[in-house]
């Protein structure tokens, strides 16, 4: 018996199609593409003839047609042909020279769907999806596994569509940003007492805020107080902050080389404070690609990825904890 036998739930060919159950309810109540069938009158169940006139819907609006118009084509058919017994759906096809495909190469099944909701600027779908994403497999594999390349797919098609897809790398980052946040919750009081916090920063001149996000969010899960201040901090605002708060470590975030700044990573590393014969200096790392074939003082930690920096952000916290119990 096949998956297909009895139909399939409304989740199930969310999951298969990678949009959100909203979407698909949306387009039923507005558009009139629905499962022909429904037990007890009630429950969706969709066939391999419903699944394939979704797929001609995803494929349409990818491209860039417009909800009502698309699902117009859709029904009108003819549909492509079901599958055979025991065969998965095929993949929607592209319409040769539309563009609409993302470069993911080999990624996570979500990455495609979060990428097919971004293009067709489904900001329920890119929600919900990364809502599920997060539950499922928890804040670090969600950014590396699924936010992360999907961006870099969206960063890299709209480089290379002479100036297309803005809109779509705007809906995605804010939404990215707006589910981190959430997952952070609020900053955490008391969890560490006595520990000093993370100071997280990009560069002056860099813009690219959202891996300080995705780690702010991560130290808040380990219970570690995290200062955030952003994109392109001036270097006498970056100099007061790190006197007056007395950090852990310092976070410099570069995206590209032209904005990396070792200079001024060295005079944060050298930056001292407290009374004279207990001085202390933070931790520094520079982090993000920008860093990359950069000259470092011996010792300097370079974190390789979201999961790398937050445990060498913890261990420091645990010695500076340990060193003032």
């Amino acid at each position: 018996m096949t998956e297909f036998a009895h139909g399939l739930t409304t989740g199930a060919v969310a999951r298969r199609l990678g949009v959100a159950p909203t979407t698909l309810r949306s387009w039923d109540r507005r558009y009139g593409i629905g499962p022909a069938a429904r037990e007890d009158g009630r429950h969706r169940r969709w066939t391999p003839e419903d699944v394939a006139v979704l797929h001609e819907m995803c494929r349409l609006t990818s491209s860039g047609i417009p909800p009502a118009e698309a699902a117009r084509a859709a029904l009108a058919g003819p549909a492509p042909a079901p599958p055979a017994e025991g065969e998965p759906l095929p993949r929607p096809a592209r319409r040769p020279g539309s563009g609409n495909g993302l470069p993911l190469g080999a990624v996570r099944q979500e990455c495609r769907g979060l990428g097919r909701a971004a293009v067709r600027l489904d900001a329920w779908a890119v929600d919900d999806m990364l809502a599920s994403v997060i539950a499922q497999y928890g804040l670090v594999t969600a950014w590396e596994e699924v936010m992360a390349p999907t961006l870099h797919a969206v960063g890299r098609k709209w480089e290379t569509s002479g100036d297309r897809y803005v809109e779509v790398e705007h809906l995605l980052s804010w939404h990215v940003s707006s589910a981190l946040r959430r997952a952070a919750g609020p900053p955490p009081s008391g969890s560490r007492a006595g520990v000093p916090p993370v100071l997280l920063a990009c560069v002056p001149g860099e813009q690219h805020t959202l891996a300080l996000e995705a780690l702010a969010a991560g130290l808040a899960e380990l219970g570690l107080p995290t200062l955030m201040f952003g994109p392109a901090v001036p270097p006498e605002a970056l100099d007061q902050a790190v006197r007056r708060t007395g950090p852990a470590a310092v976070v410099l975030w570069s995206q590209a080389r032209s904005t990396a700044n070792p200079p001024l990573a060295r005079h944060v590393a050298d930056t001292v404070w407290g009374v004279r014969g207990a001085r202390a200096r933070p931790a520094v790392l520079p982090a993000g690609p920008g860093w990359a074939g950069q000259s470092f003082a011996p010792g300097t930690l370079r974190p390789g990825g979201l999961r790398d920096a937050l445990a060498l952000l913890r261990g420091l916290c645990d010695a500076v904890a340990a060193g003032q119990s």
